[in-house]
């Protein structure tokens, strides 16, 4: 994975003498070409079978080309060494639609939401706790238990 580190500017309030807030700015730098996932797995919060099982749900989204698209597309998609091998890109197109709609089928409701924001869409898990509206610090357990179940459909072992 390529590494591109950015500098952000992180705001954080601390407790003032005068019983104020006081603002407090520290600059971080921020690989953004990590995904979320993968930022959970370097740091030690998901173990190597969810990160598998999140990496070949996000390609089966991809593969699917779910994501919206702003322009035709004239190059030909080139997937090597997969089952689909000898399937035109169409059929491939179809088949990893079916193993994306079956993953998801087999994580349940309500844990479709979370694998599809942080795995696919590249979502934080803060920013995806906040726009489900889950309390902070949540997402984390409900996207494992999602993830599991994910790693079950691929008999990821």
């Amino acid at each position: 994975m390529q590494r591109q580190l950015v500098e952000r500017e992180l705001t954080s309030e601390g407790p003032r003498r005068n019983g104020g807030v006081a603002r407090r700015r520290r600059s971080v730098s921020v690989n953004v070409a990590e995904s979320p996932l993968g930022w959970l797995h370097a740091h030690g919060h998901l173990e190597d079978r969810l990160f598998d099982a999140g990496e070949r749900l996000r390609a089966d989204y991809e593969r699917a080309q779910m994501a919206p698209n702003i322009t035709m597309r004239w190059d030909p998609v080139r997937i090597r060494g997969t089952a689909d091998e000898g399937l035109t890109q169409t059929e491939r197109q179809i088949a990893a639609r079916a193993r994306f709609d079956g993953a998801l089928l087999q994580a349940g409701k309500g844990l479709e939401d979370i694998l599809w924001r942080v795995v696919c869409a590249g979502e934080t898990l803060p920013v995806a706790e906040k726009s489900l509206k889950w309390p902070a610090r949540s997402g984390k357990l409900v996207l494992r238990l999602a993830l599991d179940r994910v790693a079950d459909y691929y008999r990821i072992g």
